[in-house]
């Protein structure tokens, strides 16, 4: 892959600079936000973002990046673990966040997972799961035309979920990514929350929207 990385951290990008190269990865490292801003080849297969730039901020340069038509992943990387920053980045058109710090492991397994999406924008704005109508523009949800209102917090477990349809999402993801890891919520907590959005999306007769993956986690199927 082609990759555009913006770290102003030295040690850091030149860290993962290395690390990717040695797998087989051709990276473009850029220092300041503002250089970034200014570039006009769009040809990266995946762009690395810090949140936290001199000059222009990830966040400003992944909209930037998105009014420019670039549909390929995003990844920012952050020290900023609250939900609500999350939900900035990912508004912002980033297709995942990794939390600083983090195991190069984890940063290449995100990277695989975003490349297997191909370059249809990764994030569509209204999503149809079978008779499920999920919004991300206005976090309306409806199923056979009755809206669905659901907390915050239940909105983006749904939402991460549907995200990665199709695939099982392990209890320890959905508690890093929902909650953060220095979070005090247990997996009582993430099955209370589970059979909650259970009763509110599911009816009765059909097959539950939300599959239980026992000993692993959690899944939602087209």
């Amino acid at each position: 892959m082609h990759i555009l990385l913006v770290e102003d951290d030295q040690r850091l990008g030149k860290l993962i600079k290395h690390m990717l190269e040695t797998e087989n990865h051709q990276v473009n490292w850029i220092i300041h936000g503002d250089q970034a801003l200014q570039l006009t080849n769009y040809s990266y297969d995946a762009i690395i973002l810090d949140w936290m730039l001199p000059g222009t901020t990830g966040v400003v340069l992944c909209r930037h990046f998105r009014a420019r038509n670039y549909h390929k992943p995003i990844l920012m990387l952050t020290a900023k673990d609250a939900v609500s920053d999350r939900v900035a980045g990912l508004d912002a058109g980033a297709d995942d966040y990794l939390v600083k710090p983090f195991e190069f492991s984890e940063l290449f397994a995100r990277l695989r997972a975003l490349s297997r999406r191909g370059e249809a924008p990764l994030l569509e704005e209204v999503v149809h799961i079978r008779k499920l109508v999920l919004n991300r523009a206005t976090h309306v949800i409806s199923r056979d035309k009755r809206q669905i209102q659901l907390t915050p917090r239940e909105f983006e477990l749904l939402d991460l979920l549907v995200l990665n349809r199709g695939q099982i999402l392990p209890r320890e993801l959905l508690l890093d990514r929902v909650w953060g890891l220095d979070s005090e919520v247990s997996d009582n907590n993430l099955d209370a929350y589970i059979r909650l959005l259970r009763k509110k999306v599911d009816t009765i007769g059909e097959l539950a929207l939300i599959q239980t993956v026992r000993g692993i986690g959690y899944k939602v199927e087209d």
